[in-house]
C-alpha cells in the first residue's frame, strides 16, 4: 500500500479515510490514479477534485458511499453507473436488517478494496461480469441460515462467494483454532479466492501450464476426492517441507491459490515498507540489513525480493514479540515453496510487461 497525503493541507491520510481530520476535507479514492484525493462539493451536489493534476474535474460519490457509508470510492460525474468499480463487482450483499450485518458487509467491502488495489498494482484489474459475462469477476457475500443454506466460501466460474461470518473476528479465530491454521484473515480469504480466478485467467491453456504442473502437480486429478482425502486423513507429516500451508497440500489448485495469496501478502507488505522509506541498519554486521525495499513490480530478480522479505519479517516478528503479540509472520518457507512463489512472480511480471490484456482483465 502506498502512503497518501491530503491535497489541501498535506496531512497524512489513509486508504480507508473519508475525511481529513486536519482540514476536514472530504476524501475519496480514484481507481484511475490509484490515489486518495480531497474534494469540495459544488452547488450542484457534485464533487470537485483538489488534486493539482486533476483540479477542477467533477466527480460523484459511489452510491454505497452516500447511502451506506461502506465505500469511499469516486466516479467521474458523467459515469452512467451509480456504484464504483469495486462495488459493481458485488452481486449479492447480506440482508441489512441488522446492524451486525451492516458492519460485516462494510468489513468485506474494505478487504475487497484492498485486494483490488493490489491487483491494480500488478495490472490485473478484473472486468465485471456486466462487461465480460464469461471471463469477468463477481462477488457474493452470503449468510448462513438464509433459506436454510450453509454458505461455503469459494470460487466458481469467476464468482467468489464469501460467508459473511469470516468478517466476524471471533468466528474467524474460532475457525482458525479448529483448523490448526497459523494465520487466517479476511483479506487473506480474498487473496486466496482471487488466486483461483487468476489461475483460470493466467495459467490455464497458457505457456505456463507445463511448468505449473512440474512445481504444483497435475491439476486434472479429481478435486472432490482430493479434498475428501485431505479432510478425512489430514495432510502428510512433512507437508511443511513442500507447501506454504497444510491446505495447500490438498490439491494443486489449492496449492496455487495459497501460494498466490502468500505472494500478494508479501507484495503489499513490501510496497508499504518501500512507501514508508523503511531501512534497517543494525549495530552488528551479522544481523539482517536493509537499505531500501525494491518494489516487486519493478524487478524480475525474485532472489533480491526474498532477501529483503526475510530481513523485514525478522524485524516484524521481533517487534511483535516485544509487545507480547504473536509473530506477525509465522511462516518458514522451504525451497519448494520459494520456487513456487518465484513462479507466481514470473507469471505476474509477464502480465505487467504484456502489451495486450488477458480476457477478463482491464488494461491499465
Amino acid at each position: 500500500m502506498k502512503t497518501f497525503h491530503c491535497d489541501k493541507c498535506s496531512n497524512q491520510i489513509f486508504f480507508e479515510n473519508t475525511l481529513c481530520f486536519n482540514c476536514q476535507s472530504t476524501l475519496g479514492y480514484q481507481p484511475a490514479t490509484r490515489s486518495i484525493n480531497a474534494f469540495e462539493q459544488t452547488d450542484g451536489g457534485q464533487w470537485r477534485s483538489l488534486h493539482r493534476n486533476d483540479e477542477g474535474k467533477l466527480y460523484k460519490k459511489c452510491a454505497n458511499y452516500v447511502e451506506h457509508n461502506v465505500c469511499n470510492w469516486m466516479l467521474p460525474a458523467d459515469d452512467p453507473h451509480d456504484l464504483c468499480e469495486s462495488c459493481q463487482l458485488t452481486e449479492v450483499i447480506p440482508a441489512l436488517s441488522s446492524e451486525k450485518n451492516h458492519i460485516l458487509w462494510s468489513r468485506l467491502e474494505a478487504a475487497k478494496r484492498r485486494l483490488l488495489f493490489s491487483l491494480a498494482t500488478l495490472h490485473l484489474t478484473p472486468a465485471s461480469k456486466e462487461v465480460e459475462p464469461e471471463t469477468g469477476l463477481a462477488f457474493k457475500f452470503l449468510e448462513d441460515g438464509v433459506s436454510d443454506q450453509c454458505v461455503m466460501t469459494g470460487h466458481a466460474n469467476g464468482v467468489i462467494t464469501l460467508n459473511i461470518a469470516e468478517a466476524d473476528p471471533a468466528e474467524r479465530e474460532r475457525t482458525r483454532e479448529q483448523m490448526h491454521e497459523r494465520y487466517r484473515t479476511l483479506l487473506g480469504h480474498f487473496r486466496h479466492e482471487s488466486g483461483h480466478y487468476y489461475f483460470d485467467r493466467l495459467v490455464v491453456d497458457s505457456e505456463w501450464i507445463t511448468e505449473f504442473r512440474t512445481l504444483f502437480g497435475d491439476e486434472r486429478q479429481d478435486y472432490g476426492e482430493a479434498l475428501k482425502r485431505h479432510y478425512s486423513q489430514g495432510p502428510a507429516a512433512d507437508w511443511d517441507q513442500h507447501f506454504v500451508s497444510s491446505y495447500a497440500s490438498s490439491h494443486p489448485w489449492e496449492d496455487w491459490a495459497e501460494t498466490w495469496a502468500h505472494y500478494l501478502h508479501m507484495l503489499d507488505t513490501l510496497e508499504t515498507a518501500n512507501a514508508c522509506g523503511l531501512a534497517l541498519h543494525p549495530a552488528k554486521p551479522d544481523e539482517p540489513e536493509l537499505d531500501r525495499v525494491i518494489l516487486p513490480t519493478k524487478t524480475d530478480a525474485f532472489d533480491a525480493i526474498l532477501k529483503e522479505w526475510f530481513a523485514l519479517t525478522y524485524v516484524l516478528n521481533s517487534l511483535n514479540r516485544s509487545i507480547g503479540m504473536p509473530d506477525s509472520y509465522p511462516f518458514t518457507l522451504s525451497t519448494p515453496v520459494l520456487e513456487k512463489l518465484g513462479f507466481v512472480h514470473k507469471v505476474v511480471r509477464a502480465q505487467i510487461k504484456a502489451p495486450v490484456a488477458v480476457p477478463g482483465l482491464v488494461l491499465p
